[in-house]
This record gives structure tokens, C-alpha cells and sequence, in this order.
């Protein structure tokens, strides 16, 4: 296929032979899976994944490749959902082709919507398995990052929240047509089954979160003043002129949840 990579949906195509066996293998399909690729693009996953599962599922939202995949491909070898992942009900597909079972996720996700198609995705924990996505390497750094690290920020503490992270292999610009202008790498997001640090209030916590890090070179006092003041602070661990990045995630929630008493 004579494909155009077209920029306004960040395509750029991954052709490593190499990268894809890696992918493939830490996704590990198996042929009960039920597994929903987001964005397959010129198919070089999608190829391997159709091998292992009786029927795969994607969601594309350029209908050019919507047309190659469905004139390649049966409806019974691959289901195309042509629209935009940022607006797709995952849920009620997970219910659909897995029901009182999970969905795997895999995708090499367009940069320029990684970080709100993350969040989008947040919100169907409770029926995704596992998720395997290529990634700008900044963004993986960020995700995966440990308290008390410049990378460590908002994105890091609501994924790890609700996910174990595994940052899996790094992605150089060569393994893509056209190659971007940055390095990659592949994530496993695996949600937990019990949070181990469970918030009274998500949103709560998510605001309080961004509120933190308004201010990044501010203290903790400073960025929270009005909202948590010194001993409420301390009663749960925090010490006031920390810094936002130095806070670990189960402290975090440990002030939301004090703060929602």
C-alpha cells in the first residue's frame, strides 16, 4: 500500500522486524485473548497479532487505511472500528467480544494524543487485562518515573495509581517510516485488580495532584496553601517544604483522603 503518512493524525510507521518480535512477545497473545490494537496502520502489528488470535479488533481513524485493511483482511480475521480511539467506548466493546473476561490493548499511539488518550483509557480499568503501547520515550520516562526524579509529575502519579509499570525496550527513530524526531519506547501498563493506595475521591485527588505541581520549583506548602496547611501536612508523612516531585504517590492519596475527612 502507497500510503502517505499524514501528520495531522502523527503517523509514522514502525517496519523493525526486530522492535515488532519484541513487541509481540511481551504482549504475549494467546488465541482465547480477546485484543483491541489502536491504531494498526500499515498492519506491521497487526499482521503477527491476527496470527495468534482467531479474530482481532482495531481502531482506526484514517479511512484510507480503513479501506486497505478491510479489502485485505476479512471481517472474520479483523474487526475495524473506524473512528477515534479518544471518543471510543472501550467498555462497551470489552463487554461485547469478552464478556465476564478483559481486553488486551496494544497500539503504536499517534504522539500528539498519547497523553489524553492515557487518561481517556483510565477510565476502563476494570475491563482492560493489560495494555502494551509505543510511545514517545519522553512520555514513557514520565509515566514510569520514581518520586524525587525531574520526569516524576502529574502523569506518573495518576497512571501509577492505578497501574503497574513496565518501561520494556527502547525505540530508535530509524525503526519508523518516516522517522521521527524522537526516541520511542514500549510501556506495559498492567491495571491493578485492588488499588493498593485507594483514594476516597478520584477527582478530588486529581485536582489536588495538579494543584501540587502548578508550580514546580515551589514547596509543597506553597502550591497547597489554602487547601492543606502544615499539620495536616505532616499527619500524613509530607514534610511542608518538600517539593511537589518528592512526594510518592501513597502520600498523594494519603492527603486526599485526609483532606476529604
Amino acid at each position: 500500500m502507497a500510503h502517505i503518512p499524514r501528520k495531522r493524525f502523527g503517523q509514522n510507521f514502525l517496519q523493525d522486524q526486530g522492535v515488532i518480535a519484541s513487541i509481540i512477545n511481551a504482549v504475549d497473545p494467546h488465541k482465547e485473548d480477546a485484543i483491541v490494537e489502536i491504531g494498526p496502520g500499515l498492519a506491521a502489528l497487526t499482521i503477527p497479532l491476527m496470527a495468534r488470535v482467531p479474530q482481532l479488533h482495531v481502531v482506526e481513524i484514517d479511512r484510507d487505511i480503513v479501506a486497505h485493511l478491510s479489502a485485505r483482511y476479512t471481517p472474520e480475521q479483523l474487526v475495524i472500528h473506524n473512528c477515534d480511539a479518544l471518543m471510543f467506548d472501550f467498555g462497551a466493546l470489552a463487554r461485547e467480544i469478552a464478556p465476564g473476561g478483559r481486553i488486551k490493548l496494544v497500539g503504536n499511539l499517534p504522539y500528539n494524543i498519547s497523553t489524553p488518550l492515557l487518561f481517556h483509557l483510565a477510565s476502563f480499568g476494570d475491563v482492560i487485562y493489560d495494555m502494551h503501547f509505543m510511545l514517545q520515550k519522553e512520555v514513557v520516562d514520565r509515566m514510569v518515573a520514581e518520586p524525587g526524579t525531574t520526569d516524576y509529575g502529574r502523569l506518573s502519579i495518576m497512571l501509577q495509581y492505578r497501574y503497574l509499570m513496565d518501561h520494556i525496550i527502547d525505540v530508535p527513530p530509524e525503526s519508523f517510516d518516516p522517522p521521527p524526531k524522537v526516541d520511542s519506547a514500549v510501556v506495559r501498563m498492567v491495571p491493578y485488580d485492588v488499588l493498593p493506595h485507594p483514594a476516597k475521591d478520584e477527582e478530588h485527588l486529581r485536582n489536588l495532584v495538579q494543584t501540587a505541581f502548578a508550580q514546580r520549583r515551589k514547596t509543597i506548602r506553597n502550591n497547597l496553601k489554602g487547601i492543606a496547611n502544615d499539620e495536616v501536612l505532616a499527619a500524613v508523612g509530607i514534610e511542608p517544604s518538600m517539593r511537589p516531585e518528592n512526594v510518592s504517590v501513597a502520600q498523594y492519596v494519603a492527603l486526599s483522603n485526609a483532606l476529604k475527612n
